[in-house]
């Protein structure tokens, strides 16, 4: 499990320049890599004209992603936008498999129009959460500001998603890489199951529009809460080991899910 914590700037090719380099070097890792995990909007920071940017997912950016998917034998989750066709774009999380298809999309559901900014002018919502299944496991999507719904991250798992994968751009500002950290790690202990959660790395300079985002602090946590690791501040790769054997025996000692009172929640 690769987490690749990039920097995200204002040129689609600069960005995937950014990516490959960073799949490539997650691919060279002794041992190799089954799955890399990339932030949202890894195309193209926010504050630029999304609309004017924007390509589809059959178009030359996310291909070129799937090439090097397939040349490296890894699987991919990586935040695009797609045309909505309307003068609003899609915030689109995609799963490439290690061939190199395209295996799914999830479209954000929750806008950040929060602490001043107002991403439902340049972004439409999706319409239903998204389970990709993807290098041998079932991988929930939850991007960025959805990580504060925990219903969503519920649903995932209640649709077999046994681990949650939360790419995100997350915006800088007072007390907000407390909640980044504290919610996904909440949403590990409440579905004692696995979070890959990968944020970008912070703006070095003001985006052209709106707020500077990132924090970094891209984590892997595990199925009882521990952290078993967080990226800081600067652009990192790091590949680590996830133990699928770990959810169920954690459930066996916290069945916390088995004990929901369906019939009255």
């Amino acid at each position: 499990m690769a987490l690749c914590q990039i920097e995200v700037g204002d040129d689609p090719k600069e960005n995937l320049d950014r990516v490959l380099a960073a799949l490539a070097e997650a691919a060279g890792t002794p041992g190799g890599c089954d799955l890399a995990v990339f932030p949202e909007a890894s195309f193209l920071r926010f504050g630029n004209d999304l609309a004017a940017a924007v390509e589809p997912l059959d178009g030359p950016w996310v291909t070129a992603v799937r090439e090097a998917a397939r040349d490296h034998g890894v699987n991919v989750v990586i935040g695009a936008f797609e045309p909505s066709g309307t003068d609003r774009v899609f915030n689109t999380v995609i799963g490439v498999s290690s061939d190199g298809e395209l295996v799914g999309s999830y479209r954000k559901l929750h806008l950040f129009d929060a602490f001043g900014d107002h991403e439902s002018e340049r972004v439409a919502p999706g319409d239903r959460p998204v389970v990709l299944d993807l290098a041998g496991h079932r991988l929930g999507v939850i991007t960025c500001y959805d990580v504060r719904f925990p219903e969503l991250a519920r649903a995932l798992v209640d649709q077999g998603a046994d681990i949650l994968v939360i790419p995100a751009a997350w915006g800088q500002g007072v007390f907000k890489e407390e909640h980044w950290t504290t919610l996904v790690r909440a949403r590990a202990i409440e579905n004692t199951t696995w979070v890959v959660a990968v944020g970008k790395a912070p703006d070095r300079t003001r985006p052209p529009r709106g707020l500077p985002g990132g924090v970094g602090r891209s984590r892997l946590i595990d199925p009882m809460g521990t952290v078993v690791t967080d990226l800081g501040p600067f652009p990192s790769v790091r590949v680590l080991d996830l133990d699928p054997g770990l959810t169920a025996r954690v459930r066996e000692t916290l069945p916390s899910l088995s004990h929901r009172r369906r019939d009255v929640l």
